[in-house]
């Protein structure tokens, strides 16, 4: 005989009452949230787009206050660098301004005294051409903002004492100002 007694009154204690039977998960169509991830990637896209904007009208706000934008800065004596300016920004409002007529160019020879700052130049430099009286006088400026088209050769380089002569591009009313300035006045340039 057994110590605990009998097996089947040991197995009549300890059973656990019946479970119920197992039953499914009733079927229901999924859940839709308003607000979900869709509508934060939608909103991050939007806040993205908006501060690109904004960067960008601070930027274009920033180059028109500084003159690098378009029209250039500082060509008072309506050079090539005024000629486009005005011009884009009433044409891309769609108004009806008052339209600049082209300056028409021409090319001037100048000679500048000093023969070794022109060898500083290449064809398609930007230069202030300034004429100076002599020593003890005043100097004025001539043309701002030229365009430099010739250089001489460096193979070509002769007598120096002369200067060296170089070829502008400016309008016929600059052009007219540099030849009668030439006769009686010395000629520097600086680099723009």
């Amino acid at each position: 005989m057994s110590p605990y007694g009998s097996l089947s009154s040991f197995s009549s204690l300890s059973a656990p009452p019946s479970a119920p039977p197992p039953g499914g998960v009733p079927p229901f169509p999924p859940l839709r949230v308003r607000g979900g991830s869709g509508h934060r990637l939608r909103r991050a896209v939007w806040r993205q787009r908006r501060a690109m904007a904004a960067g960008l009208a601070l930027t274009a706000a920033a180059l028109a206050a500084s003159g690098l934008g378009g029209g250039g800065a500082g060509s008072g004596d309506g050079g090539e660098a005024g000629q486009g300016r005005g011009r884009g920004t009433a044409e891309a409002a769609g108004t009806t301004a008052h339209r600049v007529p082209p300056v028409r160019l021409v090319s001037a020879p100048v000679r500048i005294a000093d023969a070794e700052t022109v060898r500083l130049l290449r064809p398609g430099d930007r230069v202030d051409v300034i004429a100076s009286e002599g020593a003890g006088a005043g100097s004025r400026v001539l043309a701002k903002g030229a365009r430099v088209t010739r250089v001489p050769a460096e193979s070509a380089e002769g007598s120096t004492e002369n200067g060296a002569l170089i070829v502008l591009s400016v309008p016929r009313a600059t052009a007219t100002t540099l030849a009668g300035a030439g006769i009686s006045a010395g000629f520097a340039v600086i680099l723009c």
